[in-house]
């Protein structure tokens, strides 16, 4: 069964449910309309409120289809909107669609892959009649705003995951696992990125521009809903810059550690480097070196070798490469 719910309204009350194959008009007054939500509908029951409800051919057809970027489309005196939902599954960002037919006296929501029931919604509009009462507008108002505030929690889980990675780079290394999650997550943002402008262009509209069954005294509440939009793109705009700042101080630590490790490198070769040309010349076996007639050359050589190994040591411990 597609259909969630199916509901009159009248003066901000819940009247009754109504069956699908009722057709209830509501012509006098704005508070009275009929409230349908559909969940991934078959093409029979949406061409049968498509007749109904004397919705527009090319707005059934992209709800059936679903594959649609969020948009805002005029029909005569409805309304067809597009609404873009997201939820996190684990680094995925998963996405479905939410279609609207808004008339003077009923809204129609199909919904699509969608993870959030709008049945939370209805009991909180539902709780509030003086709000409910005025009428369409109002209930597109909170789907869209729903719809806005179901971005956050998801950007929210990402944004811990980043700074947990931000604080482990200052402590160890990145390893092929991490860095590949952090350019996955850079690309699961940009998508959304792309779902995000034409959502604050939808609610732009409502703001901006007279619309058929969108009283003037609703935009505010649309303006609310474009304002929920900006604060999800701009935390999506700082994820971005922290994620390529993640990587970034990633490569200059491993940049910096891999230096000292070279300059320690460099100083033992440069110790060891003297007992060895020291032992290598008296290696050479030569008959005519005076030096090996010395009596006590054999301790003055290693008295040689212990001073300057010494002494190295101690400058390059004073430069700190050792």
């Amino acid at each position: 069964m597609t259909v969630v719910a199916a509901t009159l309204y009248r003066n901000g009350q819940k009247i009754r449910d109504i069956p699908l194959d009722e057709t209830i008009r509501c012509d006098h007054d704005k508070s009275e309309f009929v409230w349908i939500g559909l969940l991934e509908p078959t093409d029979a029951e949406l061409l049968d409120l498509q007749q109904r409800y004397d919705l527009h051919p090319l707005a059934v057809e992209d709800a059936l289809k679903a594959h649609q970027l969020p948009k805002v489309d005029i029909y005569g005196d409805q309304l067809f909107v597009v609404a873009q939902t997201a939820h996190l599954e684990g680094d995925d960002i998963c996405y479905g669609e939410t279609a609207i037919f808004v008339g003077h006296s009923h809204i129609i929501t199909v919904r699509h892959g969608s993870a959030r029931a709008h049945a939370q919604l209805r009991h909180q509009l539902e709780a509030a009649p003086s709000l409910l009462r005025h009428g369409v507008d109002y209930v597109l108002h909170a789907i869209l705003d729903f719809i806005v505030d179901g971005y956050l929690p998801m950007v929210e889980a990402i944004e811990d995951s980043v700074l947990e990675m931000e604080r482990a780079t200052l402590d160890r290394f990145l390893g092929r696992p991490e860095v590949t999650r952090l350019f996955k997550l850079r690309r699961e943002l940009i998508r959304f990125q792309r779902i995000l402008a034409p959502m604050a262009e939808v609610a732009g509209k409502f703001v901006r521009i007279d619309m058929p069954c969108i009283d003037p005294d609703a935009r505010p509440y649309f303006s609310d809903v474009l304002d929920h939009v900006r604060r999800v793109q701009t935390m999506v705009d700082g994820l971005r810059d922290v994620l390529t700042s993640v990587f970034e101080v990633s490569n200059l630590l491993e940049q910096q550690r891999t230096g000292d490790i070279t300059r320690q490198l460099a100083a033992w070769a440069a110790i060891l480097a003297v007992p060895t040309a020291i032992a290598g010349i008296y290696g050479m076996n030569f008959k005519n070196m005076p030096e090996l007639q010395v009596h006590d050359g054999y301790f003055i050589v290693l008295a040689v070798i212990a001073t300057l190994c010494v002494t190295l040591y101690i400058r390059f411990r004073r430069s700190g490469w050792l």
